[in-house]
């Protein structure tokens, strides 16, 4: 009887301990509102390690974010600096905003994420066995540029430092897939290769404006990868100086493509190593037959809507600056449309988004909607989403 009475105790004791969770509940709420008259899709949200400091938990892919529902979002821990440990300093994570709308999430500390190829809305990388090209994607768009080997390939020599361009009507990641079968100048379903970006700015590559000419650096000589995905790439290039009337000029360029977007970030670095005074940086698109060219001071953006190579369909190009304010002038040379840059004005390194839009993917398929898109971005990148973490 006794005996009896002991595993009862026993078993109701047990019942009584809590249960151990997979990973620990407690956490921290984000707040995130979109204080724009818009709606916001594919927006990405970011988190510093100050933000993320009360949870006490130092690796940022052991971070979980959920929603108000309790469903896990899909995560990415960025390293911003390239420091000596490649360290992740970012967490980001994506969601959409109804016009004015206000989300609450949690973020908590558990195993270390994990992932499967079908996650990836973002990726790039280094391609030395196509003469250095660095490819990079998101699920809208594919672009690739120029390394040093190609200036000396016998097969098809080029000299560029353009922002080439891989027209795609797929969200899956391509870029493996169409260098291994090395045929992607036609479409067989998911896009296709048909802007010839040749010597040209191409899809928003810069420069230096002097002397009322441009300015430009031959292929980049190397590059790093700081994220690889899933919902970010971010990378840079670095290009040999550019002679500048006698006085040398580097350039370091840092791109970053999201998932969701038609539009690459930007970041681009110049430095004198001779000579003195302000550097006045020109952005450009590659010049094209029967363009539709479109410029709003207001809004900071150039726009181009342009039929594509072999009756391939229409695309729009576009280039939006961080400050309106900056631009000096909207100029061009024989290749390239120009917005350059009150020298005055730039701090380095200098932001800018640029990319564009193939009406045969789907999503926008007209020189009003093109223009729609690109205003609203601007408009969004000027009104963060407002985030208050406790």
């Amino acid at each position: 009887m006794k005996l009896g009475l002991l595993i009862v105790l026993l078993l109701t004791a047990a019942h009584l301990l809590p249960t151990k969770a997979p990973f620990a509940q407690t956490g921290l709420t984000i707040t995130a509102v979109n204080k724009l008259k818009l709606a916001r899709p594919n927006e990405t949200i970011e988190l510093t390690l100050k933000d993320l400091a009360p949870l006490a938990e130092k690796d940022l892919a052991k971070l979980h974010v959920r929603d108000r529902s309790g469903k896990e979002l899909l995560a990415q821990s960025v390293d911003t600096d390239y420091d000596d440990y490649h360290k992740p300093d970012l967490l980001i994570f994506q969601t959409d905003f109804a016009p004015g709308e206000t989300k609450t999430f949690t973020i908590t500390a558990g195993p270390k994420r994990e992932y499967t190829k079908d996650d990836f809305r973002a990726y790039g990388r280094f391609v030395r066995e196509r003469f250095d090209d660095f490819a990079w994607e998101n699920d809208r768009i594919a672009h690739r540029t120029y390394g040093k080997a190609l200036i000396t390939w016998k097969g098809e020599p080029l000299t560029s430092s353009a922002i080439d361009i891989w027209s795609k009507r797929t969200p899956k990641m391509v870029i493996n897939d169409w260098y291994m079968v090395d045929n992607y100048h036609a479409d067989h379903g998911e896009g296709v290769d048909a802007y010839s970006a040749g010597p040209t700015r191409g899809c928003g590559a810069s420069g230096l404006w002097a002397n009322d000419q441009l300015y430009i650096p031959r292929n980049f000589v190397d590059s790093r990868v700081l994220a690889n995905g899933p919902i970010r790439v971010m990378f840079e290039l670095f290009y040999p100086s550019i002679d500048l009337n006698g006085d040398l000029v580097s350039q370091v360029l840092r791109v970053s493509l999201d998932g969701g977007s038609q539009l690459n970030h930007f970041q681009t670095f110049y430095r004198r190593e001779s000579g003195t005074g302000p550097l006045a940086v020109a952005i450009g698109l590659k010049k094209a037959k029967d363009a539709q060219k479109e410029f709003s001071a207001e809004r900071g953006r150039l726009t181009v809507w342009e039929p594509m190579d072999k009756n391939l369909g229409m695309q729009g190009l576009a280039i939006v600056v961080a400050n309106p304010r900056d631009v000096d002038k909207v100029t061009e040379d024989k290749l390239n449309h120009l917005l350059v840059l009150n020298p005055t004005m730039n701090t380095m390194p200098v932001s800018y988004w640029a990319g564009f839009a193939w009406d045969r993917a789907g999503k926008i398929t007209s020189a009003e909607a093109w223009n729609k898109y690109v205003d609203e971005f601007a408009e969004a990148r000027r009104s963060p989403i407002a985030i208050t973490v406790k």
